[in-house]
């Protein structure tokens, strides 16, 4: 990891500043499985605050103290609603569910799969578009060149970060991390941490 950080300090001072700032690097990884999957189907177009409470809702719902896709079936669509879920996410969790469950889907194979190949995997299936599968990539796969240019969260930062006066497009994000290649997950994990208050920026 230590090439890591001094490639992309060396690449980028702003964000080698905000590297001494955070502190090591620490981003948790997530079983690649149907619970960390469905997890970001949640968080789609929702306040973290406001899906962790739903996804909460989920996993209680479906007992044993873990979401498997056996337990969300057992799950009538209408319960899925009444614990918040919007008519598309029960549906798109519901076929998730099925293909993991008919064995048509391997969530844990793509551990061996290249990017490019799990991306189209993943967007092969109903509800999951490229944020779904770059949080995917990031925390369950742990894949250290994966640039979310289109988290609203990374846009902020960089924003804040290097002092823009306007939200930056995808593309323009895209843009700055031609520098940060082979380690954008890595720049990303920082961006991210830059928006706690412990950051200290």
């Amino acid at each position: 990891m230590q090439q890591a950080l001094d490639h992309l300090k060396a690449a980028d001072p702003v964000l080698g500043r905000l590297i001494d700032q955070v502190g090591p690097y620490r981003i948790e990884l997530l079983e690649p499985n149907y619970e960390t999957l469905v997890k970001s189907i949640v968080l789609q177009q929702l306040s973290g605050k406001v899906a962790e409470i739903i996804f909460q809702r989920l996993v209680a719902a479906a007992g044993a103290g873990r979401l498997t896709p056996e337990a969300v079936l057992r799950l009538r669509p209408a319960k899925l609603r009444a614990i918040g879920l919007s008519k598309q996410k029960t549906l798109y969790i519901r076929d998730l569910a099925r293909r993991t469950v008919s064995g048509k889907l391997d969530l844990a194979a793509l551990a061996a799969v290249p990017d490019e190949e799990v991306h189209a995997q993943l967007t092969a299936l109903k509800g999951i578009g490229p944020w779904t599968v770059h949080m995917f990539l990031i925390f369950a796969l742990g894949r250290h060149n994966v640039m979310p240019s289109g988290d609203l969260g990374i846009r902020v930062a960089v924003r804040k970060v290097y002092g823009l006066a306007e939200m930056p497009k995808p593309s323009e994000v895209d843009e700055m991390a031609r520098r940060w290649h082979p380690y954008c997950t890595v720049a990303s994990w920082y961006l991210w941490r830059s928006l706690e208050a412990k950051a200290g920026l």
